[in-house]
C-alpha cells in the first residue's frame, strides 16, 4: 500500500525569482496592474496607496527587502531539503493555471495530467512586460529547450479513476494545447525545489536526481464561474489521499500546494487564519473561508486547501510566514512555506 508521507505548501511568486535589487522595481509595475483590495473588490494602486496612508512606509525599504528576501530563499532551500530527505517515489502537485494553457475556449475546473512526461520549456513574454520583469518570469523555466520532466502515469490514471468513483469527474490531458510547456505553478516546483535551475543570484546546489516523477493536478483557482469551493478543494485532497492509500503498490508519495498566500494587497489577517488552520489541522477554518476573499492572487489558497486535505493525517512540523511588502501601498505577496510529515 502507498502512503502520503509528506505535504508541503509553497509560494511561487515572481518575487521569489527576483533578486533583492529587482524587488525595488515592482512599485512602478504595480501602478498599471489590476488589483483587488482586502475585501476582494477591484481597486487600483492609487486607491490602495491613499487608503494605506503611511502605514506601510517602513515595510518597503531596502533593509526590509534584504531581510525578507534572504528569509524566503532560506525557506525554499529548507523545502528542497525536505523533499530530498523524504525519498519520494512520486509527488502530486496541486497548482493553478493563469490562462497559460487553458483559456476561454476550454477552462476546466479540475484537470489531471496523464502524459508520460511534461514539457518544460520557456514561455514567450507578454507584450506588456518590461525587460526586467520578462527576465524574472523567464526564471521559472530552463535556459535550454526540449527538457521533459517524468510523470508517474500509472499513479495519474489511478487517481483519475478514483476521482471518477468519488464523483469529481476531472478533465484529463496527456499533452498540452498548442504543444506548450507547463505553467509557472508547476515549473516553479521543478526549477526551484528540485534544483533544476536556480536563479543566477543564488549559489548553486545539487539537483535532485534522479528526477521525482510528478502528477500535476490543475485547479481553476482564478477564473469564475467554475472555481471550486474551499470545501470542494479540501475533499479533493482527501480523495487523492484515499486513492493513494488504496493504490496496490508500496510507495512513498508527497503532495504539494503551489501558490499563495494573499496578494496583491497583502492581508496578514487572512494569511494568519490559513497558517493557524494548517498548524492546528483545522478543517472547518479552511472549508468555510469566504469565497469573496479567494479571488485574483488570493485564489491560489485553494491549492493549499487541497494539500491540507491530502495531508490532514500528517503532523505539522514547520512553517514560516513572510509578509513580503514591496510598495508603500501595502502590495506584495504573503509568502508562506510549510511542511507536514509522518
Amino acid at each position: 500500500m502507498a502512503d502520503v508521507v509528506l505535504a508541503i505548501g509553497t509560494s511561487h511568486s515572481p518575487m521569489l525569482n527576483a533578486s533583492v535589487q529587482e524587488w525595488e522595481c515592482f512599485e512602478q509595475r504595480e501602478q498599471t496592474t489590476k488589483l483587488l483590495d482586502r475585501l476582494g473588490q477591484p481597486s487600483s494602486y492609487a486607491a490602495l496607496l491613499q487608503e494605506a496612508g503611511n502605514r506601510y512606509d517602513g515595510q518597503a525599504t531596502p533593509q526590509r527587502f534584504y531581510e525578507r528576501h534572504s528569509a524566503a530563499q532560506a525557506a525554499l532551500d529548507r523545502l528542497a531539503a525536505e523533499i530530498r530527505d523524504a525519498r519520494l517515489d512520486a509527488l502530486v502537485i496541486f497548482g493553478d493555471d493563469q490562462k497559460e494553457l487553458f483559456r476561454e475556449d476550454n477552462l476546466p475546473a479540475l484537470m489531471v495530467y496523464t502524459g508520460a512526461s511534461i514539457p518544460h520549456r520557456a514561455r514567450p513574454p507578454k507584450p506588456e512586460w518590461v525587460d526586467w520583469f520578462a527576465q524574472v518570469q523567464s526564471r521559472y523555466y530552463p535556459k535550454h529547450e526540449g527538457w521533459q520532466h517524468p510523470v508517474h502515469e500509472t499513479l495519474a490514471h489511478h487517481l483519475v479513476e478514483a476521482l471518477i468513483d468519488a464523483e469529481f469527474e476531472p478533465a484529463v490531458c496527456e499533452r498540452f494545447p498548442r504543444d506548450e510547456g507547463m505553467g509557472h505553478a508547476f515549473a516553479f516546483v521543478h526549477q526551484r525545489l528540485f534544483g533544476w535551475h536556480r536563479p543566477d543570484f543564488l549559489p548553486p546546489t545539487p539537483r535532485l536526481e534522479p528526477a521525482i516523477p510528478v502528477v500535476p493536478i490543475f485547479i481553476n483557482t482564478y477564473y469564475p464561474p467554475n472555481q471550486p469551493t474551499p470545501a470542494r478543494c479540501y475533499r479533493l485532497g482527501q480523495t487523492v489521499r484515499a486513492a493513494i492509500e488504496h493504490w496496490p503498490k508500496s510507495a512513498r508519495i508527497g503532495v504539494i500546494g503551489s501558490g499563495g498566500l494573499s496578494h496583491f494587497a497583502i492581508d496578514e489577517e487572512l494569511d494568519g487564519r490559513i497558517v493557524r488552520a494548517l498548524r492546528e489541522r483545522d478543517r472547518e477554518a479552511l472549508v468555510t473561508l469566504p469565497r469573496t476573499l479567494l479571488n485574483s492572487g488570493n485564489s491560489e489558497i485553494r491549492n493549499w486547501i487541497a494539500m491540507a486535505g491530502a495531508g490532514e493525517h500528517l503532523t505539522h512540523t514547520w512553517s514560516e510566514y513572510i509578509p513580503a511588502y514591496r510598495t508603500p501601498a501595502g502590495t506584495g505577496t504573503g509568502f508562506c512555506f510549510a511542511v507536514s510529515r509522518d
